[in-house]
């Protein structure tokens, strides 16, 4: 699968969208995959980030990998450790260094990226008032940016929208 039918699929697996064309969901999923590119391919802020690790990412029903506060990405190694193995078990070559540089990365980008901007190309039409257009956000495009920069930020060999597709069916 490529990561147009990836990002789609996770689209319409968001319930919002549960009744939005295959020819929709794809449209907003390459646009948000583009907006990914562009920002990876900028340079980055002079910004001093502090990395931690803990364990707490495991909950009940929950998987949290890595988290932002304050100039401060936290990575939980117990969720870190159980997408390796996923990936082990799938045969894919995923080291956990690849993993933790994605997690990062996916993480600064959600603080980096401009919304209003990622919603004006995704052209989503909330609501109309007359000739007005209300523009709307679409659920889950920004996760979708931020998938495609942290592959591409980090190097992973495995796409971090077919990790994630992978843990929905874990």
């Amino acid at each position: 699968m490529s990561d147009v039918d990836l990002a789609a699929e996770l689209l319409r697996a968001t319930p919002i969208h549960e009744r939005r064309s295959e020819e929709q969901l794809r449209a907003w999923a390459e646009i948000a995959l583009s907006y990914g590119d562009e920002l990876a391919d900028r340079p980055d802020p002079d910004e001093e980030i502090e990395v931690v690790e803990r364990d707490g990412g495991l909950r009940e029903g929950e998987l949290l990998l890595a988290e932002y506060q304050k100039s401060t990405v936290t990575l939980y190694r117990d969720s870190l450790a159980r997408v390796e193995k996923l990936a082990a078990r799938k045969g894919w070559a995923v080291s956990r260094e690849g993993l933790r540089r994605a997690a990062v990365a996916h993480e600064l980008v959600h603080h980096r990226l401009d919304v209003r901007e990622l919603n004006r190309r995704l052209g989503h039409t909330a609501a109309r008032l007359g000739r007005l257009r209300i523009r709307g956000h679409v659920a889950g495009a920004d996760e979708i940016v931020a998938h495609r920069f942290a592959h591409r930020r980090s190097g992973l060999g495995v796409s971090p929208l077919l990790l994630t597709t992978a843990l929905r069916g874990d």
